[in-house]
């Protein structure tokens, strides 16, 4: 099967889980990567804002502010396939754009340089024990992975991980993936 084809066939799971479900897997994936030393220690944490199917980062992000730290949002630049963080203060400055994502509005936020970073929460729709992923198909995160020194870690829900992926020379893996049964060190 082909990375698209493997796309469509995951969403379409996701997709299809009911909303409790939903709720009880992000809440036990969310209270997993809140007793890793990665989250506890850092102070800047970089990751998306989770669509409908994702597991839900909008409470990572309470969570994190309510806990004083700084959270980090990318805004993609489809032009140059690059992404920028920018702190995010409050779910106000963020704005719709393309395919329905949320992204900050550059206008009322900050950016940060990636190498402020303390843990970039990276984001996948397919993942291997390895820490390789499969991610929506613009590569955007393998390209900033390919420079960025810090922590990564990936959310996932069990459905997500397979044993095999097909991996390509500028794939790049992240070191933990934490699923609502276990958490992977890859």
């Amino acid at each position: 099967m082909n990375k698209k084809k493997m796309r469509e066939t995951i969403k379409q799971q996701l997709t299809a889980m009911e909303r409790p479900v939903y709720e009880q897997k992000s809440f036990d994936i969310a209270a997993k990567l809140y007793a890793l030393a990665e989250w506890k220690q850092a102070k800047i944490i970089a990751l998306t804002v989770s669509a409908d199917f994702e597991v839900d980062t909008w409470q990572l992000i309470r969570f994190a502010w309510l806990n004083g730290k700084i959270v980090c949002v990318p805004k993609c630049s489809p032009d140059t396939k690059s992404m920028q963080f920018y702190q995010l203060e409050r779910f106000s400055d963020l704005e719709k754009v393309y395919a329905g994502l949320y992204e900050p509005n550059p206008e009322k936020t900050t950016p940060i340089h990636s190498n402020e970073l303390d843990l970039l929460v990276v984001p996948g729709l397919l993942f291997e024990r390895k820490g390789f992923r499969i991610g929506f198909g613009g590569g955007y995160y393998d390209r900033f992975l390919s420079s960025y020194k810090g922590q990564t870690i990936s959310l996932a829900f069990s459905i997500q991980l397979l044993e095999k992926l097909p991996v390509e020379k500028y794939d790049m893996p992240v070191q933990k993936i934490v699923t609502d049964k276990e958490i992977i060190i890859c």
